[in-house]
């Protein structure tokens, strides 16, 4: 009894995987070429996009690839035409199975690309559905009579194409946007001081430059400098252990170096000065420098011992990403949305800038929903800095994990360049 029902569930098994030339039904065709189409003609669309706009050479590659594989998948699907009704074209057969493999593992790729990159849960389930629907018309090409020219050089070179389009598809999709290395870099020079005629006052010149080594180009989403005036007087003692423990602490609070001295009392610095130097939305391509020179004035009776001088940059690829003209978005004291995790500081202005992104493929760029990056330049009396975000419209005051921070740094090659504090003391000028 037992041996008669495993030969009964054997027989079910051959019936269903061997292949077997009476079961073509008119209904199967139909929905085979629909799969196909649904597949073919997407990939198509977008494979063209990208051979137009793709951002990076190995963008284009995917487009050309995508336009390909939409070729070879819209072919099987008159091919499965042929081998259903007529079978008039030589290897018919062998051109739908080439067709309805390419498409499943094309969506294959395409639905593990929608769990990590895309935002519409439709999306993940039509991908989901389409990549169950080819893998069905896989088995329903090859459960029919087909026969294949030289089985093994079809096999290879499916083999091979297939390496060449997921060996792509990583370097796009997963290895490239990781890698980091390409930096511009931000220097200063600061020059003498310079008395003015009636000796009241003084300027000390500023020589800033940006210099971008590589050969990858940059959008400068924002740039600040300012100059912040410190107090330090000396102690006719040594100073003990414990007041250098509460330098310490009254340092990190300002988020600032944390200057440990046998003699030196430092106060928290002051701003005196502080403006951008490069307009937000800018680009400087590889190789390129940008150059300017600022002043810093202040009375000759300053009670400053010493100024200390600092610059930011925040900038951001132009192979990861597009960008829309940073546009001025506000002021934070008339009325301008500041987000909730920034509200926190206290005494601290900001002048808002905004601009949309454009992702760097065309999957993405219909996939995704559209990003804005936010630059807030925010300056108190404590200090001056950069601030930026990207995050879906709506959504400016979520804050994200150190993970999500992560993750946008490396796909849009977000890139913060920090300099200083170059420090200058004042006692030759106040002495003249």
């Amino acid at each position: 009894m037992t041996t008669s029902r495993w030969s009964g569930v054997g027989a079910t098994l051959r019936t269903l995987l061997v292949p077997t030339s009476t079961r073509r039904s008119p209904t199967t065709m139909v929905a085979i070429m629909v799969v196909l189409l649904l597949t073919g003609l997407p990939l198509g669309w977008l494979g063209v996009e990208d051979l137009r706009g793709a951002l990076t050479y190995a963008g284009r590659m995917t487009g050309a690839i995508l336009v390909l594989i939409s070729v070879t998948t819209l072919l099987g699907a008159a091919a499965v035409w042929d081998h259903w009704l007529r079978n008039r074209i030589p290897y018919s057969g062998t051109a739908a199975l080439i067709g309805t493999v390419a498409a499943f593992l094309t969506n294959a790729m395409l639905l593990l690309l929608t769990f990590k990159d895309v935002d519409s849960t439709a999306y993940r389930v039509l991908w989901c559905l389409i990549t169950v629907g080819t893998a069905w018309a896989v088995f329903a090409v090859w459960r029919t009579s087909i026969e294949i020219p030289a089985p093994k050089r079809v096999a290879a070179a499916v083999i091979v194409t297939g390496v060449i389009a997921l060996a792509n598809f990583g370097y796009e999709r997963l290895y490239q946007p990781y890698q980091r290395g390409a930096r511009p870099v931000v220097k200063m020079t600061v020059g003498a001081p310079v008395l003015r005629q009636d000796r009241k006052a003084f300027a000390v010149p500023i020589d800033i430059k940006v210099e971008n080594q590589s050969d990858v180009g940059f959008y400068v989403l924002g740039t600040e400098f300012h100059a912040m005036g410190e107090r330090v007087t000396l102690s006719e003692t040594d100073r003990k252990r414990e007041q250098w423990r509460q330098d310490a602490k009254k340092w990190e609070a300002y988020q600032e170096k944390h200057p440990l001295s046998r003699r030196e009392i430092q106060q928290p610095g002051e701003l005196v000065a502080a403006q951008p130097f490069v307009p937000a939305g800018n680009w400087i391509e590889g190789g390129d420098t940008f150059f300017t020179q600022t002043v810093v004035q202040l009375p000759l009776d300053t009670p400053y011992d010493q100024l200390a001088f600092y610059a930011s940059a925040n900038f951001a690829r132009k192979d990861r990403m597009g960008l829309e003209q940073m546009a001025l978005a506000g002021y934070s004291w008339s009325g301008s949305e500041v987000p909730q995790w920034l509200k926190t500081k206290k005494e601290v202005d900001y002048v808002v800038y905004r601009g949309r992104v454009h992702e760097n493929n065309a999957i993405a760029t219909h996939t995704r929903a559209p990003r804005y990056v936010t630059v807030y330049w925010e300056f108190g009396v404590h200090g001056a800095g950069l601030v930026q975000s990207i995050r879906r419209k709506g959504e400016e005051d979520h804050i994200n994990t150190e993970s999500e921070d992560r993750e946008l740094e490396n796909r849009y090659g977000i890139v913060d360049v920090l300099t200083g504090p170059i420090e200058r003391t004042l006692w030759d000028v106040k002495g003249r």
